[in-house]
Formats: C-alpha cells, structure tokens, sequence
C-alpha cells in the first residue's frame, strides 16, 4: 500500500474519502499537478478517468494538495481541516 501524497497521473480513477471513511468523489482528471474531483461521477467517468483520457469538467472541483493526507491504491484520503 502507498502512503506517497504526489498529484500526477497514476491517481486518477481514485476514490477520495474523507477522514471518516466516507467517499465524497473521485478524481476525474490531473492536469498541471491539480487532482479534479467529481462528487457524483456517472459510468462515463469512472472509465475515462481509469483509463486516463478524461479532462476536468465543469462540475469538477481541484483538490488542494495539502488536503491529502494519504494516496493508497485504491483511494486518495483527505483531511478536512485544510
């Protein structure tokens, strides 16, 4: 399991849950070191962004890098005090 909190390519198609556990998105897209994360991702996002060919959307959110607390292989956890 990685604990790396780099933003590149590789976490793309990630969960992100929040410090509970819970999951709040998935990141969509990376684009110049920016993470994007939709809340409500349909089928169409979850396979473009596996498959690294999705680009942020407009109801895409940036995830601010000091908010990750830790990247695993399956998911992005965040803090939510930054």
């Amino acid at each position: 399991m990685a604990t790396d909190t780099r933003i590149d390519e590789t976490i793309a198609g990630k969960r992100v849950v929040d410090e509970a556990g819970e999951e709040i998105g998935l990141v969509t897209a990376v684009s110049d070191g920016t993470a994007y994360v939709d809340p409500d991702p349909g089928l169409t996002e979850k396979l473009t962004s596996t498959l690294g060919w999705a680009e942020p959307g407009e109801d895409d959110h940036p995830l601010a890098a000091g908010s990750i607390e830790r990247i695993t292989d399956e998911e992005v956890h965040v803090r939510r005090d930054t």
